[in-house]
C-alpha cells in the first residue's frame, strides 16, 4: 500500500489542531454567571425625574464652610426585640 505524503500531512494536521480546541467550550460561564448577578443595574427605573435644587445646593455649601452642618436623622434599621442566645453555662471538663 502506497501513502501520499500530502495526504499523511493533512491527516496528521487535522488531529493536530483538534487537540487545540477545548473540550469544555462554556468553561467559566459559572464565573460570568456569578459575575452578572452581582452587577448594579446600570440605568435604573426611578419613579420619579431626580431634581436638584440650586438653592438647597448653596445653602448646603454655605452652612458646610460655616460649620453649621445639620446632623443627620438617626434611623433604626431593624425592628423587633433581639434575643440573645440560652447559655447552658456547663463545661466539658473532665476530673
Amino acid at each position: 500500500m502506497i501513502f501520499d505524503r500530502k495526504m499523511l500531512g493533512s491527516a496528521l494536521a487535522l488531529v493536530l489542531l483538534a487537540g487545540c480546541t477545548p473540550n469544555d467550550t462554556g468553561l467559566g460561564d459559572a464565573v460570568r454567571a456569578n459575575y452578572a448577578a452581582q452587577v448594579i443595574e446600570p440605568e435604573p427605573q426611578y419613579a420619579e425625574a431626580m431634581t436638584a435644587s440650586g438653592d438647597q445646593t448653596a445653602g448646603a455649601q454655605e452652612r458646610y464652610r460655616k460649620g453649621n452642618v445639620k446632623q443627620p436623622v438617626a434611623e433604626k434599621t431593624t425592628s423587633g426585640v433581639t434575643g440573645g442566645g440560652a447559655s447552658g453555662g456547663g463545661s466539658s471538663g473532665g476530673n
